[in-house]
């Protein structure tokens, strides 16, 4: 370490999947690379004691506590990760930032646009203290996507004239498969729109540098009731008795207008029967187009039409090298990184804009921008397919 200040002490606030996930973030990110904190896994908060006291040893958090107010206000913590449902996030990160603590937290950033800007306003007057906030759209730190973003910003693939993005997922198909707080408005504040949705309206705004300016879309419940949640939570839990509704999309389908005039297609769906995590985006420009899978995560496609005709064609980028993004703290070259790895990327950010007194991204005005585009695809659903506007033409850093 070469950094003179006392360890930066984490709070976490929920520990299902993603809290497993943020975890490896938080104990990778100090023994891979050299950061300018220390960094301490303080306290996992969570309502069910002996289920976060357990998360907590696995983990490798210090403690655990069932109090969330009681940690945020302790003066020994500087950090709050929070991982909890949507319905959550404003409340928590308008208090830890009231109470001088620099915050993270998971997408989507609220359940709708006012939790949004409510979070957002707070983020900003927080700042003014010195406080740093940060929205966790992590495939931005897959070092493939960024690379492409730089590529974009480069002007490889000229001017950008069409985009074509997809997360398509199929763990909902089974009708058996309970009734998820995923699967409820009250909780998730959408389905597949705001779960998925949310990380290809980041990823298109984030890679083209252009916000979304309007959308037209359709989304749709395909299981409208499943059974009543029993054993267990999140996704593997048991079914219990009884039936519930669904009241969340399943399947979301849209088309958005980009600030710099192109169209971008967008799927969100968890019914793409034999899909598990297929993340897709391909951006065309006139000079060339750019893609990117994330099931094959290590590599971008690249298609370069200033070259011979008799040489034309995708060709693959392997994106392993030290001089690729954050790649050089990892292994040798060819030797892949994963899912996992974005996590840890995304704490080496957080912490060296703590550190730098920078702001970090996404901000919570970048995830407000998405909230945005989440409303108006529901409002175009609601009023059969009609365009709506999100907000005035800006460019994302």
């Amino acid at each position: 370490m070469t950094q003179d200040r006392r360890p930066l002490r984490v709070a976490m606030i929920g520990y299902g999947f993603m809290g497993a996930t943020h975890s490896v973030g938080w104990r990778q990110a100090p023994r891979m690379f050299v950061l300018p904190a220390e960094v301490e896994m303080a306290v996992v908060v969570g309502r069910n004691a002996d289920a976060v006291a357990d998360a907590a040893a696995t983990w490798g958090w210090a403690e655990s506590s069932t109090d969330w107010r009681e940690v945020i206000a302790r003066d020994d913590i500087d950090v709050v990760d929070i991982v909890t449902p949507g319905d959550s996030h404003a409340e928590i990160a308008i208090a830890a930032l009231a109470a001088g603590k620099h915050v993270l937290c998971e997408k989507p950033l609220a359940n709708t646009v006012a939790e949004a800007e409510a979070m957002a306003d707070a983020a900003a007057r927080a700042e003014a203290k010195g406080m740093r906030s940060m929205v966790g759209f992590t495939y931005r730190r897959v070092p493939a996507v960024t690379l492409l973003r730089d590529l974009i910003a480069e002007g490889v693939v000229g001017t950008v004239q069409q985009v074509r993005a997809a997360y398509r997922q199929d763990w909902l198909v089974d009708p058996g498969m309970p009734l998820a707080w995923r699967l409820q408005k009250e909780h998730a504040g959408s389905g597949a729109l705001g779960d998925i949705g949310a990380h290809i309206i980041d990823m298109t705004q984030f890679v083209t540098g252009q916000k979304v300016e309007a959308v037209t879309g359709v989304l749709d419940t395909i299981v409208t009731q499943r059974p009543l949640q029993g054993a267990g939570s999140g996704l593997s839990g048991t079914a219990g008795e009884g039936v519930g509704d669904v009241t969340v999309d399943d399947v979301a389908i849209f088309t958005g207008r980009l600030a710099g005039g192109a169209l971008a297609s967008f799927e969100a769906t968890r019914f793409a029967t034999g899909r598990k995590n297929a993340l897709t985006i391909e951006v065309s420009g006139s000079a060339g187009a750019l893609a990117f899978d994330l099931e094959d995560l290590n590599s971008l496609q690249f298609y370069d039409r200033t070259t011979p005709e008799d040489r034309q064609g995708f060709t693959k980028i392997l994106v392993t090298e030290p001089v690729h993004p954050y790649v050089s703290a990892w292994w040798p070259a060819g030797h892949m990184l994963g899912y996992e790895h974005g996590f840890t990327h995304q704490v080496v950010d957080l912490v060296t804009a703590v550190v730098d007194g920078t702001s970090p991204h996404p901000s919570f005005e970048d995830g407000l921008s998405v909230q945005r585009v989440l409303a108006a695809v529901e409002e175009s659903s609601e009023n059969d397919s009609t365009w709506v506007r999100t907000e005035a033409p800006a460019k994302v850093r």
